[in-house]
């Protein structure tokens, strides 16, 4: 008679993906020495691309944030200047897919304002940002740039509206108006056709942005909704949130029906907030909660169990925030697959963490970089406010990322004019609410005075200048 002896040894699945590992940037690679905005509101604080990395800071009278060159590591002086043009806090940065140099920052003075960072970095103090938003009625708390179009802009304000900015013109050209709450989360799929949001109404919402249709809602009543993430081309969302028990947990959607969860998992019995990132290109989520040292990772697939644990990358200093690198700003000779700028607040101090394939050979690895979105877009805000979508413009990695974006930025010309959107005037007066409102909507005003005596003096000189002409005209031989 045979014995079959059962396998001591964990069944693992096969990934390519298993032995994934999180590896921390050397003290001097780091950013040391930055004050660290103590703002409470659940965002990262952070925005890095292939040039800059940006952080909010914590400053009196206003909201200000760094930008900083990625290779001018180590510390950062304590008069490093700054953009500092908002006169509230600073609460979201994000910076532009196709335009390396041009971020949009929201506020509590209820602007979103877009900065042209120059060549090289700051070398003083910048006030005067490109273009100035004025649209909501309350504090602005989000912004997100639309994934394959260029110069278009999504922001949400705690008057519980998106609105959707074209940035040739310096407009909002539409308002999603179906929240009735504070919106906490925005997420777009791969080719920006849909948009779904996480609400303080417990709502999560998959919406057709261009015309403000609500496709899909779910009633989180069981699993509280705090973050959401599109997965790709999947046709999954991923939410993290809360359970009834208070413990933490995710939860896995069909984009197109959400009745009810694919399945929920518990992660832990901690307090902070949950962050997902999800990369598209390896089919890997990771999972950082705000206030914990360490980032879990998954692998998602499209058959049941849909999501397979792989490792935890562990760290002892609890993470504020975390910035995500774009794609093209990758090591590929290192096989890194994912770098985090995980924001330290107590040290103040920016440390990089690479995701990291461990593979022997030393040449380009094509199984783990697929072609990925690049820096192109693959619409005008015409053709996409006109209907049209179309995949984000891949790019190959195996050439490194080396070619700067052709695009610049060309701000409009903007009169002063009221701004009705939905045939609604967003900047009629909306009676303030709190102290802090009233002093913004005084700056604001301030602002506008300002704006105005200058338009007036520039006038008069005009004025004066034809006068002159006029003058002379008169007095010329000709007409004698």
């Amino acid at each position: 008679m045979t014995v079959t002896k059962m396998s001591w040894r964990p069944q693992y699945r096969s990934s390519k993906f298993r032995n994934v590992y999180g590896k921390v940037a050397n003290r001097e690679h780091c950013f040391d020495g930055i004050p660290i905005t103590k703002n409470v509101h659940d965002n990262h604080f952070c925005a890095v691309n292939a040039r800059f990395l940006a952080i909010v800071t914590e400053s009196a009278g206003g909201g200000s944030f760094l930008v900083i060159p990625l290779e001018q590591t180590g510390r950062i002086e304590p008069n490093y200047p700054k953009v500092c043009g908002h006169q509230g806090n600073v609460l979201d940065i994000k910076w532009n897919p196709f335009i390396d140099n041009i971020i949009a920052s929201c506020s509590e003075d209820t602007s979103v304002r877009i900065w042209e960072i120059p060549e090289g970095g700051l070398k003083r103090n910048m006030t005067e940002a490109l273009l100035e938003l004025h649209g909501h009625s309350r504090r602005v708390g989000l912004v997100e740039w639309h994934p394959t179009t260029n110069n278009i802009l999504f922001s949400a304000g705690y008057d519980y509206k998106v609105l959707i900015w074209n940035l040739d013109v310096g407009e909002p050209v539409k308002m999603i108006d179906c929240h009735s709450d504070v919106i906490l989360c925005m997420s777009f799929n791969t080719d920006g056709s849909l948009l779904t949001t996480t609400c303080k109404d417990k709502k999560l919402r998959v919406i057709e942005p261009r015309s403000g249709r609500v496709l899909q809602e779910a009633n989180c009543k069981n699993h509280r909704v705090n973050r959401v993430v599109f997965l790709g081309n999947m046709k999954r969302l991923l939410t993290t949130g809360v359970s009834r028990w208070n413990t933490r947990q995710i939860a896995l959607w069909d984009q197109e029906d959400l009745s009810m969860p694919l399945i929920e998992e518990e992660i832990d019995g901690l307090s902070g907030l949950l962050f997902p990132f999800y990369d598209a290109d390896t089919h890997m989520l990771y999972l950082a909660g705000k206030g914990d040292g360490n980032i879990r990772y998954y692998e998602i697939s499209t058959e049941k169990p849909y999501l397979s644990y792989l490792m935890e990358f562990r760290s002892p200093a609890p993470q504020k925030g975390l910035g995500v690198m774009p794609k093209h700003g990758l090591d590929v000779s290192a096989c890194e697959v994912f770098r985090f700028y995980k924001l330290v607040t107590l040290k103040g101090l920016i440390e990089p963490i690479s995701m990291i394939v461990p593979r022997r050979s030393d040449s380009y690895q094509e199984d783990i970089y697929p072609m990925t979105p690049g820096t192109e877009p693959a619409l005008t805000p015409d053709e996409w406010l006109g209907g049209i979508d179309r995949d984000p413009v891949l790019m190959s990695l195996k050439e490194g990322y080396k070619k700067s974006s052709k695009m610049v930025f060309k701000a409009p010309i903007k009169e002063k004019k009221s701004v009705v959107v939905n045939g609604i005037d967003l900047l009629e007066n909306v009676p303030p609410r709190t102290e802090n409102e009233l002093l913004r909507m005084f700056f604001r005003q301030q602002d506008e005075i300002r704006r105005l005596k200058e338009e007036l003096a520039q006038k008069d000189i005009r004025i004066r200048q034809l006068q002159l002409e006029l003058k002379n005209l008169r007095n010329s031989p000709k007409n004698c």
